[in-house]
């Protein structure tokens, strides 16, 4: 506190009768900027260690929080169908009409350019099966749709077949005069909008795609079919002409006389040429169901439960799992933490009260099993446990049971508890150990002379003290065991996984990180519902290392 000023026999009052430093300072306003100097100075020490933990801990944490809602993928990939679907009605049991078809057209011709299509597909699959190859499929044979119109443009002059012709309808003078027209964003020229609306909207993304992921020119490069088909649709439509008077405005006249004739097919008709199941209705209430930008699908995959067109349902019976995952993840933690308590009590009582040289050599063997690989340890027990391994075999050489019922002690819930409980005994010995160190053996020699029993005295004076102890171990312990998911993995086979065996699938695997992230967080709450749990019974107050 040397930086705080004191009032010396040298500090003096100001005219308002207030104590001032030597400095002429107020006083309260001296004590109050020192104050700030000593927290700002304690806070650039524990700057670095705040940000270490902000960066690896709670940022991930957060990150986790925020894909378990993330689903901004379908509005983003999709943005036209998704409006358009905002007024159909699922529950009438008919299809969107041909207008929702064709903004799936135009969606799906720039996301297959993208290649982004196939990303919307695989997140849809989550939720409907088979929808990841349709729009796999769909990818490969939207061109085809486009190209029925441009072959007949092209049929009908060879101009619309060079890309000058179109950056010479589309783009400004300005913008074809650039000297780097791969760098310059594409100008429309004046009236173009007004007359093919829908044209220049995909010329617009023709280009932008062509510069920023090409980096050419897009007066050098053939446009999309898609350009072609949205040609046709205007030519087709309410043509506005006389908004046009650029160049190539013959060429637009004679494609306007032309274009009605053209050979077409609804929108509808080409999607069902490409795949039946476009005409399916499932297919289209799902893309509205997840088409907003957050979604409690994951959340409700994660508890046994989903999001339909229609609401929220009941996953189909076959597919429940996640919650008998939870509860069993839960119980198998439990009593593996309940049986590391029993095997290591013994032990850390003969560490804190034998000599310390026998205790020293003892120490040594419980620390032996973090000196070998947590993978090797795994395997040893799966040559142990297995029907033709070393304990079956010893059971059998002693006769207490026969050969032909040789015991199953792998790939199940007791193989999964035997091995975790021999990894995670050290994590209960060792606070259980620094406990019982600290409690004075005249406490219990006091109790015996008391006329106490070895029992009461042990249950009565000696238990109570290692009761902080056994909370850190069992805090530890049961914190370990819950996301563990090497061990079960290895020796719990369909009886014995975790949890978070189903949370590493979806990550490296299935990629369905969402759902990854759901399971996750649920995983987190339960754990912080037990702590406060345990902190209510127990006491966090009372957990103590020594």
């Amino acid at each position: 506190m040397s930086d705080v000023p004191a009032a010396t026999p040298q500090d003096e009052t100001d005219a308002a009768g207030r104590l001032v430093a030597a400095d002429g300072t107020p006083l309260k306003r001296s004590l109050a900027r020192a104050l700030r100097r000593q927290k700002l100075r304690a806070l650039l020490l524990i700057a670095p260690l705040l940000l270490f933990i902000l960066l690896t801990f709670i940022a991930p944490i957060a990150d986790m929080l925020f894909r378990s809602v993330e689903n901004d993928i379908v509005s983003r990939t999709l943005p036209e169908t998704v409006e358009t679907l905002g007024e159909w009605d699922y529950s009438s049991g008919e299809l969107p009409d041909d207008a929702a078809y064709l903004a799936l057209y135009r969606d799906l011709s720039v996301a297959t350019e993208y290649k982004t299509h196939t990303r919307l597909g695989s997140r849809l699959n989550y939720e409907t099966s088979g929808i990841s190859s349709l729009f796999r499929k769909t990818g490969r044979g939207v061109e085809d749709m486009g190209e029925l119109y441009q072959d007949q443009f092209e049929d009908l002059d060879a101009a619309w077949k060079e890309p000058e012709t179109w950056a010479r309808m589309m783009a400004s003078e300005e913008w074809l005069a650039a000297e780097d027209r791969a760098a310059t964003p594409l100008e429309l020229r004046d009236g173009i909008a007004g007359a093919l609306p829908n044209t220049a909207r995909a010329y617009e993304q023709f280009a932008e795609f062509t510069q920023n992921e090409d980096g050419d020119d897009p007066a050098e490069e053939d446009p999309w079919a898609y350009v072609y088909a949205m040609l046709w649709l205007d030519l087709t439509g309410p043509v506005q002409m006389d908004a046009y008077q650029g160049p190539d405005a013959a060429l637009l006249e004679a494609a306007a006389e032309a274009a009605p004739g053209f050979e077409s097919q609804t929108w509808r008709a080409g999607f069902a040429d490409i795949d039946n199941d476009w005409e399916d209705v499932e297919v289209w209430g799902t893309i509205k169901a997840y088409s907003g930008e957050f979604t409690s699908g994951y959340f409700l995959n994660s508890v046994d439960l989903q999001l339909t067109p229609e609401g929220i349902e009941k996953q189909d019976e076959n597919q429940r799992i996640y919650l008998k995952l939870f509860w069993r993840t839960i119980v198998m933690s439990l009593a593996i933490t309940f049986s590391c308590i029993l095997l290591g009590y013994p032990v850390a009582w003969l560490l804190a009260n034998l000599p310390m040289r026998v205790s020293n050599v003892l120490m040594i063997l419980v620390l032996l099993p973090f000196w070998t690989s947590l993978l090797v340890r795994t395997s040893a027990w799966k040559v142990l446990l297995q029907q033709q391994g070393v304990i079956n075999d010893i059971l059998v050489w002693i006769g207490l049971i026969s050969d032909a019922n040789r015991l199953v002690m792998i790939n199940n819930v007791t193989g999964t508890i035997i091995a975790m409980t021999h990894i995670l005994l050290p994590f209960m010995i060792l606070p259980m150990y620094s406990v019982m160190q600290t409690i004075p053996p005249s406490y219990l020699r006091a109790a015996k002379s008391l006329g106490a029993t070895n029992w009461v005295a042990f249950w009565r004076v000696y238990f109570p003290q290692s009761v902080p102890g056994i909370g850190a171990g069992s805090i530890l312990v049961f914190i370990l065991a819950i996301g563990y998911y090497i061990t079960p993995e290895l020796v719990g086979g369909t009886k014995g996984v975790f949890i978070s065996n189903r949370i590493a699938y979806h990550i490296s695997t299935s990629l369905n990180w969402g759902l990854a992230a759901a399971l996750g967080t649920i995983l987190l709450a339960a754990v912080l519902l037990l702590y406060w749990a345990y902190d209510k019974i127990v006491g966090i107050d009372n957990v103590k290392l020594g």
